[in-house]
């Protein structure tokens, strides 16, 4: 079966994507998006990773900027190039083709089949779909999301990255009713990746064993450096729930997101009440934390190997 994967290419979504491509699932496309980074360090990052791990999927170009608002990254966290590293880092690639997401995306949606699609960054190419071309929206069967939180947020006290990065894009695709599945703070924050998780990938021994340990090792200290014993691990949560739904049970909800306010803007408003709300999306409920550590750091050792 064919998925799509739209990304904003940091650690963690690199680690998702292998998840996703060491699965049964074919990937026929991503789109990029910025997110951690602005755009063209975005698609440098694609075009490393590209090489390194001999991705052969097309890989197209999507938004640049949000719906509204400025344009917000998350480097302050995860450095200028978006990937924190003890050492090595992805190689100097040559650009990928020139190729724009929209048009790959809305090419995609037009053949039969499931569509299923996993989103990883901010919203921003998927609403631009469901607005200009709501036909092609609509055969969307599945939206697994990582982004939103039910309790709280991180880059700020209300809102989770991705959400508070582009919130009128998430809400463009909550208005459209696409099926929308969202994997949020408080389920990732489950699943951790601790410093001696490290050591597998290295001893793996194959060409890009270093590579990704090193990457793991400095993903692990964003957390480590601020008093925490571990990091929590996204981007491979959506995953998993992509690739092993049984791991990942969702429940219905009313989700909403803020618009407005210095302090709310990019909240996500979860109503799991069905008595105080129409119920319009679904979010994680519950993950095997154990099975989603296991999934994911045998995905980076496999690929380790090679």
């Amino acid at each position: 079966m064919g998925v799509w994967i739209d990304t904003d290419i940091g650690f963690d979504d690199i680690a998702a994507i292998l998840v996703v491509g060491q699965s049964e699932l074919k990937i026929d496309g991503v789109s990029l998006v910025f997110g951690n980074t602005p755009l063209p360090q975005v698609q440098a990052n694609a075009a490393g990773a590209a090489q390194a791990f001999g991705w052969t999927f097309p890989i197209h170009t999507g938004r640049a900027q949000p719906v509204l608002g400025k344009l917000e990254t998350a480097q302050a966290i995860l450095g200028d190039i978006g990937i924190p590293t003890i050492g090595k880092g992805l190689p100097n690639a040559p650009a990928l083709p020139q190729s724009d997401a929209f048009t790959a995306l809305c090419r995609w949606l037009e053949a039969d089949g499931p569509r299923r699609i996993l989103a990883l960054g901010p919203l921003t190419n998927i609403a631009a779909v469901a607005l200009a071309r709501p036909d092609l929206a609509a055969r969307i069967t599945e939206l697994t999301w990582m982004g939103g939180g039910v309790t709280a947020g991180n880059h700020t006290a209300s809102a989770e990255f991705n959400a508070f990065a582009d919130p009128e894009a998430l809400a463009i695709v909550i208005a459209h009713s696409l099926p929308l599945r969202m994997v949020d703070l408080d389920l990732c924050r489950n699943v951790l990746a601790e410093p001696e998780d490290v050591q597998p990938v290295r001893a793996a021994g194959g060409a890009n064993a270093d590579l990704l340990a090193d990457m793991l090792a400095g993903y692990i200290r964003i957390g480590t450096s601020r008093g925490r014993p571990a990091m929590a691990i996204y981007d491979p949560c959506a995953a998993v729930a992509f690739v092993a739904p049984d791991a990942v049970s969702f429940r219905a909800a009313r989700i909403d997101v803020e618009l407005a306010g210095s302090l709310t803007r990019g909240r996500t408003v979860v109503e799991t009440r069905a008595t105080h709300a129409t119920f319009n999306t679904q979010f994680a409920a519950n993950i095997d934390a154990d099975r989603a550590r296991t999934i994911i750091l045998a995905a980076l050792v496999n690929e380790a190997r090679k």
